[in-house]
């Protein structure tokens, strides 16, 4: 389980194609902490480590999360927003995420608001997931909170450390981003669905 507190961006040094899998070498001044089978999100999806080095590791990500999330449009030098599990006796500063992309959504727009940012994003409705006003969503492995929501839009707030401190501050009207919507909505909405 993770709570959408980015911890650092990594960087793509490598990609590998092993039939329709993808390894990708991730450099991060996480790196040293961390171990073979643990898990880390990156960009808001939930990968394991299946080796480590120095500075870098290697995740390894199968066809059907390069399928449903932006992975399979990273290339090497391309930044990543990265979170470890949340410990048994962490801080929940966040909400919780469970590392397992929904969909994806794309962003139409940034918008500088008196040194923050708006940013407003759009997603596929069909897929039956919704967001709630002043509710959860998790958006590149970010917990964030929603507003202007509707039916397959809605608008985040971005404050300058989070900009700087996440590959927000990359990001460009057009780019594909991972979404995991609030997983208490989520049950809500299949209790009511009867599913």
């Amino acid at each position: 389980m993770f709570t959408g507190i980015i911890e650092a961006i990594g960087k793509v040094k490598g990609i590998t194609e092993e039939g329709s899998n993808i390894h990708f070498d991730i450099e991060s001044p996480l790196a040293s902490a961390l171990k073979i089978d643990q898990s880390l999100s990156h960009n808001g999806v939930c990968l394991t480590v299946v080796a480590v080095h120095t500075n870098e590791y290697r995740v390894t990500a199968i066809d059907e999360t390069l399928q449903k999330t932006n992975l399979g449009k990273l290339k090497v030098g391309h930044l990543v927003n990265l979170e470890r599990c949340m410990p048994a006796d962490g801080r929940f500063d966040g909400h919780i995420v469970q590392g397992h992309v929904d969909q994806t959504g794309e962003l139409l727009s940034v918008n500088s608001v008196d040194g923050s940012w708006v940013f407003n994003f759009s997603y596929q409705p069909d897929k039956g997931n919704v967001t709630v006003e002043k509710g959860s969503i998790c958006v590149n492995g970010t917990s964030l909170t929603c507003f202007n929501s509707k039916e397959g839009l809605f608008s985040v707030a971005i404050i300058p450390y989070t900009y700087e401190n996440t590959n927000f501050h990359l990001l460009q009207p057009g780019d594909i981003v991972n979404l995991e919507f609030d997983i208490i909505g989520k049950y809500i909405q299949r209790v009511l669905k009867g599913y």
